[in-house]
């Protein structure tokens, strides 16, 4: 069995808007990054090489300079293409999905690639046309915007007659062409009122793949349906005459692919309601129903192999979701296809998807660019940073197994926390693994920012022990030995420290023991038992005289003992274990505490008192949950070196509080702007010390969080 990569790359139309994945992803600008793939030791890539890109305008010359530059690229480095010729898309203008136009126009450009390319042996004319179709002719989601039947089934029958002509004109130039049909692995369940529909619609999710084979006829059980929705014999006939069955076909499973209707409406929101002539239901997500028992890849994929007995490959694997939740869902798949490969089952590839990651998916690609969903590699900073699933990759390249402490554990899919609806009621019992898993050690039991590290590790299921000073005391370089000897753990977070930025001034020497000495020691300590160490610094050691966010490159020029101390443990930590990974960050707020400036400022809004602010020192505020999330993931990559986290915002605590007042409903007059001066600040502070990061911009922006900060407010109020 081999593995595969894939990068996302749809061209997919809205109105009169094309959204293009691979545009927005920069890939179109870096050529090195097919360089990295290749070093993930993969055999195989499904790669663009997409009508609408080439082909925008009928009867126009085709440059295919930088396309042809990729692929002699992808062939000297010894992968061999799967070349997607329409990925998610509705062909270019000048055709439509709904008549001859698109089957013949995809057939002519196929044949322009195959001249260009002849070397290529590998095509996926169309991918997930049973997809594409319930998105363009079903759903309305795509363009055209249809929403019935007859349009879904248009479509898919124009799909793959095109799929059918196009491999006709590549075989003209390389008879032994390979079509690698991919179709979405999905399956319904329901209540029992519903067996029908779900019936339904599990045969109808095999109908790309069995119009392709030949199989659509009188006998087939949704022929009536067909007639019905007005699809004549004429169309249906083609495909009995013109056979073309998939010489792979290609399955892309999701956590989400598997589906639940239920009749009880009233149980779910309104945007999950829909139905048929006979019943009223709600169609969700069948992981988030308690008592539905999910088929997963495995058993889809032994149905498929029953139903066809045609090679197979899992064409996409990809999960969004945090970092070890994605090794989690990799390893779960990869598992099931070695077992399916152990019982004599055709399954040639598991495919890693998503490569650069993926854009708006959860906007199902009806927005421009859209949230971004890292992949394989984090393309945030503009250039391909590797994620620990690069070397999740390589290693299986290798046929070696792959071993890291967070994948010990089931992923979310098999435990009570996936249930968001469980009506019945009934009682969930949780998958666990029983080995004794390394823990993560976390230094800050007393502080806010250990106890969000710990709240965040039991809800990803990451083993962690919380340890305090008496436990962990970082002054104590032989006391910390010998927990790290009794505890043996894979990493170290360091949230412990001096944090009153006043009092150092007078306590120089408890400041300095706490923020420096004791770091220096713990990454020395790290650095010998080669334990991965996360420690954390300040935007405090900056002088403010930039008038522009701060980057990692950046000289440090500390105005105060705090700010200092930090430098100095930066230097410290960084010559005693040049791997530690150290985050600078700055007025950090969460929802678990209540000292802190936006819950100081919330509270006394809520009681009509006034609140001054500094509107005099510009900083960028940082929302814990966030920031633990993000940095649990830049752990997990084994990242190293100095990063800048924070919300991406410049502003003064004065226009922070006035945000807050504003949201709280409150009377803007009782925010009072006061200069720094009038605090009388026992240690100086730089007037500017706004962050930024030149590897990209991992947390969400000010508003995104507090919107979800308020929404916390509410849950606990």
């Amino acid at each position: 069995m081999e593995l595969w990569g894939g990068i996302e790359c749809t061209i997919n139309r809205v109105g009169n808007l094309y959204l293009d994945q691979l545009d927005y992803s920069g890939h179109y600008n870096r050529t090195e990054d097919l360089e990295l793939f290749a070093d993930l030791g993969i055999s195989k890539i499904r790669y663009p090489v997409l009508w609408e890109k080439h082909l925008p305008e009928a009867d126009i010359d085709i440059n295919w300079s930088d396309t042809e530059k990729r692929l002699l690229k992808i062939k000297e480095l010894d992968i061999e293409p799967i070349a997607g010729l329409v990925h998610h898309g509705s062909g270019p203008a000048y055709v439509q999905m709904t008549d001859d136009s698109f089957a013949e126009g995809l057939a002519n450009f196929a044949a322009k690639t195959a001249a260009r390319f002849p070397w290529i042996k590998y095509y996926t004319p169309i991918n997930e046309p049973l997809t594409t179709a319930r998105f363009c002719g079903l759903y309305g989601h795509w363009y055209p915007h249809e929403s019935s039947d007859n349009s879904f089934l248009r479509i898919l029958i124009n799909e793959c007659k095109a799929t059918v002509l196009a491999m006709r004109e590549i075989r003209k130039i390389n008879s032994g062409a390979i079509l690698v049909q991919t179709e979405d692995l999905g399956k319904i369940h329901s209540t029992p009122l519903l067996k029908y529909q779900a019936d339904f619609e599990n045969t109808r999710r095999w109908l790309s793949i069995d119009l392709l084979c030949g199989k659509v006829h009188s006998k087939h059980p949704l022929w009536s349906y067909l007639q019905s929705a007005g699809i004549n014999d004429t169309d249906l006939s083609f495909f009995l005459e013109n056979p073309c069955p998939p010489d792979i076909i290609g399955f892309n499973h999701y956590v989400t692919s598997e589906r639940f209707l239920d009749e009880r409406v009233e149980h779910y929101p309104s945007h999950t309601h829909g139905g048929n002539h006979f019943h009223r239901y709600a169609d969700v997500e069948a992981v988030r129903v308690a008592g539905t028992e999910m088929s997963g890849p495995y058993n889809l994929l032994k149905e498929a192999w029953e139903r066809y007995h045609l090679p197979m490959a899992i064409t996409e694997v990809h999960l969004h979701c945090t970092r070890e939740e994605q090794l989690r869902w990799f390893d779960s798949v990869w598992k099931s296809a070695i077992k399916l490969e152990d019982e004599k089952i055709d399954l040639r590839a598991v495919t890693t998807w998503a490569m650069l990651g993926s854009f708006g998916w959860n906007k199902l690609l009806t927005r421009p660019n859209g949230e971004y969903e890292p992949g394989i590699y984090d393309i945030r900073s503009g250039r391909p940073r590797p994620t620990a699933l690069c070397k999740m990759i390589r290693s299986l390249s290798k046929k070696e197994k792959y071993n890291h402490p967070v994948t010990e554990r089931p992923g979310w899919w098999k435990k009570d926390t996936r249930i968001i609806y469980n009506h019945d009621p009934i009682k969930i019992e949780n998958i666990t693994n029983q080995r004794n898993i390394p823990p993560l050690l976390i230094v800050g039991k007393t502080g806010t920012l250990g106890n969000a590290f710990a709240r965040i590790c039991k809800l990803r299921d990451i083993d962690y022990k919380l340890s305090g000073r008496q436990e962990f005391d970082i002054t104590d370089l032989t006391g910390m030995e010998k927990l790290i000897l009794d505890v043996k753990p894979w990493a170290i977070i360091n949230t412990a420290g001096f944090v009153r930025v006043d009092e150092a001034e007078d306590d120089e020497l408890n400041c300095f023991l706490s923020n420096t000495t004791g770091p220096g020691h713990l990454a020395a300590l790290c650095n010998k038992y080669g334990i991965k160490l996360m420690t954390f610094s300040s935007d405090l050691v900056f002088d403010g005289r930039k008038k522009i966010p701060y980057i990692e490159d950046d000289n440090v020029n500390p105005l105060n003992n705090y700010g200092l101390s930090k430098a100095k443990a930066e230097q410290a930590v960084l010559q005693s274990c040049p791997d530690a990974l150290i985050i600078r960050t700055s007025a950090f707020f969460g929802p678990w505490d209540k000292y802190n400036f936006v819950s100081e400022v919330h509270n006394a809004v809520k009681k009509r008192i006034p609140f001054r602010a500094v509107n005099d020192i510009i900083i960028s505020p940082t929302y814990v949950p966030d920031l633990v999330n993000v940095c649990l993931d830049l752990l997990i990559d084994d990242e190293k070196g100095i990063w800048h986290l924070a919300n991406d915002v410049a502003l003064s605590w004065f226009d922070l509080a006035a945000q807050i007042s504003e949201r709280s409903g409150g009377d803007p007059a009782l925010i009072i702007p006061i200069s720094a001066a009038e605090m009388d600040f026992r240690a100086m502070r730089p007037i500017y010390s706004a962050l930024r990061s030149t590897r990209g911009d991992l947390l969400p922006c000010l508003e995104d969080a507090l919107n979800r900060y308020f929404a916390e407010q509410l849950i606990v109020a």
